[in-house]
């Protein structure tokens, strides 16, 4: 009888699930999972994994900030022959500096900063939101699936399809597609952990492409925690000062 009841409670929860996720619109749902990623405003550290088909690895540990949605800078803080570059995103335009290298340079979404997998759209995250529409949302055992729209043509990728966790809100799987249907990359997102201000996400992020055979890249998440920054921050004048913002 107490394994009936148990079964019977978790199936009555499971239908109340489902009925909520069918129930909500899709981009409140998905501002809900930007905003369990991270703060609207915060400071994060990084460290960004190339590895490659022989083994070898490259390894980059990043400082980053950002404000509101369309508001991202970085500085490389390891290995030492790329100490003090920064990054700065402002929507989608992008630059990197080079220290001792004259102005910042335009960037793209699709190049990236480090090589590997991971391009500047991924490594210069906005939220999900300010990029994507979600047009959908799916009911799947242990959470749901969004299928998120481009909002324009510049965006790294045209779709994407998201699977979350119910329980916390956060992804799981993003398959990133082109317009023509084609998968670029899966981005899959591991060990759910608690930061600073019991904040539950992903400390962990890791991607392969069929289009790298036998490449990874992975990223992994620390001191993910709220901060306020001025917008002067957010400029070219204050790029190479981004490592001064550090606590």
């Amino acid at each position: 009888m107490k394994k009936i009841l148990t079964t019977l409670i978790a199936t009555i929860a499971l239908f109340g699930f489902a009925a909520t996720a069918m129930a909500a619109d899709p981009n409140e749902l998905l501002a809900k999972v930007d905003r369990n990623l991270n703060p609207e405003s915060y400071e994060s550290y990084r460290k960004l994994i190339n590895i490659e088909p022989d083994g070898s690895k490259r390894e980059y540990v990043l400082y980053t900030i950002k404000k509101g949605q369309d508001k991202v800078a970085s500085v490389f803080l390891k290995p030492s022959s790329d100490k003090g570059r920064a990054t700065l995103r402002l929507g989608e335009n992008m630059w990197l500096n080079i220290p001792n290298v004259g102005k910042p340079i335009r960037i793209t979404s699709l190049q990236s900063v480090t090589g590997g997998i991971f391009n500047n759209s991924d490594i210069m995250r906005l939220d999900f939101g300010a990029e994507y529409n979600a047009e959908s949302v799916q009911e799947i055992e242990g959470g749901y699936k969004l299928i998120l729209k481009a909002k324009a043509d510049n965006v790294a990728y045209d779709k994407l399809e998201m699977t979350v966790n119910g329980e916390h809100d956060v992804p799981t799987e993003i398959k990133c597609i082109t317009s023509s249907g084609m998968l670029i990359k899966t981005l899959y997102f591991k060990k759910i952990t608690e930061f600073e201000g019991g904040r539950i996400r992903p400390a962990i992020m890791e991607t392969v492409s069929p289009l790298n055979p036998g490449y990874k890249s992975i990223m992994i998440f620390a001191k993910v925690r709220s901060r306020d920054f001025d917008d002067e921050v957010f400029t070219l004048n204050y790029l190479p000062r981004i490592d001064s913002l550090r606590k």
